[in-house]
């Protein structure tokens, strides 16, 4: 195999590439979108709804209304404002109470629902009667059928909002409150020590405690914010599947394109098919690493201008460049087999989503994997090396890490994984990149692949 054919191939297809308007705007554009969904709720954070929302109240007990009102307005009173600045945070939640009907309960719930779809209310409260003291077993018929509280022990909020509503979120406290006040005043405790009674304290994550390897002092715990434990994994492990996904997708619909005009029946008079396939493998990869040194680059800027050089997974960056050039190896080595055994940039298309497997259901995962990084079904999908580049940097950079074994194994099977994809790769490419007017099946792949 000729390396200076293979490099020859790779000049061409790279420089064509970065020198074409689509991979400059698509350099350009990919971090923005990427981050569009963060600027979004940047800008609904810094200009929030903050008109009035009426909250309808029909209370079965006859006793938690007044104290749910009270507790609410409370709140209004505590969160509504910035203490510093006394700019409004938040809207303010007005209440009105309704007498309830007990001979057409739904005929009442359907006026209040009108109500709301005409905006005279946000939302509304229904309070079961036994609300107050809801039963502690599940022994009553319709617990058993449904395994949930019955009825007239729920608080039912109906709005017409969507799937997160920030109004259901906040009157949780209020509601919650409300009903244990009344709870103290029956078991006769004093309003007075209601506060103390209610009162909460702050949970704060702490780091863990180490010991300093160089002075063998104890290294105080810091404090942690919840969003710091997500958002590195998060970026490093999206920044990851963007540059794959930007530098890997064209190679499809690129090698069917080439096959339909007959470009490479030119490109075999002076190349194998190992070698061509091997250069545009290797072209990719020079595209990936351009991107993720400006994009690595750009974010450690940012970070340094936000004085947050400390959240910056520097130690990771090395393992991250290795899973970078490890996926793009064998997306780009199936995205040219594949195009290659399609007759048209249509039918290339359509295998798209396959191809890109290896990325997309890493993604699908994403949060159960967050949530238990050492769990078994978190380590047995980071060790299966389709999915080990993306899954195994995202745990590696979770505050627990892995053992250390694990980063280990999983590169093994992930190189594994590269040589075996790109040498099938190559001996279905070599096949064909000559057929024309059919595109190969799924067995003829397999058979191809195996035998050559």
């Amino acid at each position: 195999m000729n390396t200076h054919k293979i490099l020859l191939v790779a000049k061409r297809d790279f420089l064509a590439s970065v020198r074409s308007k689509p991979f400059l705007f698509g350099l350009i554009m990919a971090p923005i979108l990427g981050c569009s969904g963060f600027i979004v709720m940047g800008l609904a954070k810094a200009k929030p709804d903050l008109g009035p929302r009426r909250i309808a109240i029909i209370d079965r007990t006859g006793l938690a209304a007044a104290a749910i009102v009270e507790t609410a307005e409370e709140k209004n009173a505590k969160e509504m404002f910035d203490k510093k600045s006394g700019r409004q945070l938040t809207p303010r939640y007005q209440f009105e109470t309704v007498a309830p009907d007990d001979s057409d309960p739904n005929a009442q719930r359907l006026r209040l629902s009108d109500r709301v779809r005409r905006r005279e209310l946000f939302a509304f409260l229904e309070i079961g009667r036994d609300a107050l003291h809801p039963p502690k077993s599940k022994d009553d018929e319709e617990s058993k059928d449904t395994g949930k509280l019955p009825e007239s022990s729920r608080v039912d909020y109906y709005s017409n909002a969507g799937g997160i509503d920030q109004t259901r979120m906040w009157l949780a406290g209020p509601v919650n409150d409300g009903l244990r006040r009344v709870r103290l005043a029956q078991l006769g405790v004093d309003r007075s020590h209601f506060a103390d009674v209610l009162g909460s304290v702050t949970v704060q994550t702490m780091s863990l405690i180490a010991r300093d390897q160089n002075t063998g002092a104890i290294v105080k715990a810091r404090k942690k914010s919840e969003m710091e434990g997500f958002l590195v994994p998060f970026a490093l492990v999206m920044l990851l599947a963007m540059i794959v996904l930007f530098c890997s997708s064209p190679m499809l619909g690129g090698v069917a394109e080439d096959k339909m005009q007959r470009v490479f029946e030119m490109l075999l008079a002076s190349a194998t098919p190992s070698e061509l396939i091997m250069g545009k493998v290797a072209a990719a990869v020079g595209l990936s690493l351009t991107s993720s040194v400006l994009y690595v680059a750009g974010g450690l800027l940012v970070l340094q201008a936000m004085a947050m050089m400390g959240l910056a997974p520097l130690s990771l960056l090395p393992w991250f460049v290795v899973y970078l050039v490890a996926d793009v190896m064998v997306l780009c080595a199936l995205g040219a087999a594949l195009g290659a055994a399609c007759s048209s940039p249509n039918d290339a298309q359509h295998l798209a989503t396959p191809m890109l497997a290896p990325v997309l259901i890493p993604l699908i995962v994403m949060m159960p994997v967050m949530q238990r990084p050492n769990s078994l079904f978190s380590t047995a999908m980071s060790l299966f090396p389709p999915f080990t580049p993306i899954l195994m940097l995202m745990r590696q950079a979770m505050p627990g890490g892995v053992p250390a074994w694990q980063p280990w194994a999983g590169l093994a099977g992930v190189l594994l994984w590269t040589f075996a994809i790109s040498w099938a790769a190559a001996r279905i490419f070599r096949i064909a990149i000559l057929m024309q007017g059919k595109t190969a099946s799924f067995s003829n792949l397999f058979r191809w692949a195996i035998r050559g």
